[in-house]
């Protein structure tokens, strides 16, 4: 009879072990670029953003979010392909980089967007300036920039546009949403009901502004269109600026035209541009005085794709002092340009 062996000894998952304590600061290596990009954001004049912030020491009101994490967050998102605020936040706690950047402050995917909409300007101002000390550094010079658009799939579907009769209905019983979930949410019983209704309200609250957002846009996509097919001007509920266009795939969905400007050698962003047009055509001027503005000259060079080669552009471009260069668009070109849909 054959011996039984023992069993085997195994190093097996134990979940209920306790992990060491480990400083946040010890998750990244001294080198990593979230370090860089934090150490970048620190040296930042936020007194506009700071100024803002109504909580304030010796005052009651929750601490504020520092704008100095929120901006730090936003370019490493980018460096590490997050584009949604969603997104962002799950990563705040699931990965170690951003981990590190919040340094134990919680964040929320609505907060990050709320930065995102509501300071704009600021925000523009600062990317002018963070591009003002790569110039100071000589690390980039935009004597020499090139342009090209590209669409981006906006955050919409096709059923979402409606014409002007249907939006107004939307209109209206939207609002009576709202004013439902308003009743509900003062006779919620229990903080937990109160908490689920104040939900449900913002939510309806918002869709009322997208369709009143819809309808202002209307006027402009009646005004692109042909008077006898005006009636069938759409825009959507979800994202009113969003403009159905020709993809580079060859199908149409709802985009943006964003338009980008580089210096040439370094490839950094010295203007961006984003449009509810699918054409090119008539963009380049208003992107070199947008780099004029930013950065006090136009540059001297300033080759471009096909589709800006109408003869406006370069001319008044030249004007300036800008040499433009772009090949000469082909027939397929034209006649895409020609029947973008708006």
């Amino acid at each position: 009879m054959a011996e039984s062996l023992p069993p085997p000894r195994l190093r097996s998952p134990n979940r209920t072990a306790v992990l060491d304590a480990t400083p946040i600061d010890g998750l990244l290596d001294s080198d990593h670029q979230a370090r860089v990009v934090w150490d970048f954001c620190r040296q930042l004049d936020l007194t506009p953003l700071l100024d803002l912030i109504r909580s304030r020491e010796g005052h009651p009101g929750r601490p504020a979010l520092d704008p100095r994490l929120a901006i730090a967050l936003g370019p490493y998102a980018t460096l590490e392909g997050v584009g949604s605020a969603r997104q962002l936040a799950a990563r705040c706690t699931e990965h170690n980089a951003f981990r590190w950047l919040c340094g134990g402050v919680s964040v929320n995917d609505h907060t990050l967007a709320d930065v995102r909409i509501e300071h704009v300007h600021a925000l523009d101002a600062l990317v002018t300036h963070s591009v003002a000390v790569l110039r100071e550094q000589g690390l980039v010079d935009p004597n020499r920039a090139a342009q090209d658009g590209t669409r981006v799939r906006a955050s919409a579907g096709a059923a979402s546009f409606r014409r002007k009769p249907t939006l107004g209905e939307c209109r209206i019983e939207a609002a009576g949403r709202v004013a439902r979930l308003k009743a509900e949410l003062d006779d919620g019983p229990s903080a937990g009901s109160r908490r689920r209704a104040a939900a449900r309200e913002r939510a309806a609250r918002e869709r009322v502004e997208r369709v009143q957002a819809a309808l202002r846009r209307l006027p402009e996509s009646e005004a692109e269109k042909r008077p006898d097919e005006r009636e069938e001007a759409r825009c959507s509920t979800t994202d009113a600026e969003a403009t159905v266009m020709e993809m580079a795939d060859g199908g149409f969905r709802p985009a943006y035209n964003v338009q980008f400007a580089a210096d040439a050698k370094s490839q950094v962003i010295v203007g961006v541009d984003v449009l509810a047009t699918g054409s090119d055509q008539g963009q380049m001027t208003p992107v070199v005085e947008q780099i004029r503005t930013r950065h006090g000259r136009c540059p001297a060079e300033y080759p471009a794709d096909g589709g800006f080669a109408r003869h406006a552009d370069p001319e008044a471009v030249s004007e300036r002092g800008v040499t433009a260069s772009a090949p000469v668009p082909t027939p397929k070109d034209a006649r895409r340009d020609r029947h973008q849909r708006p």
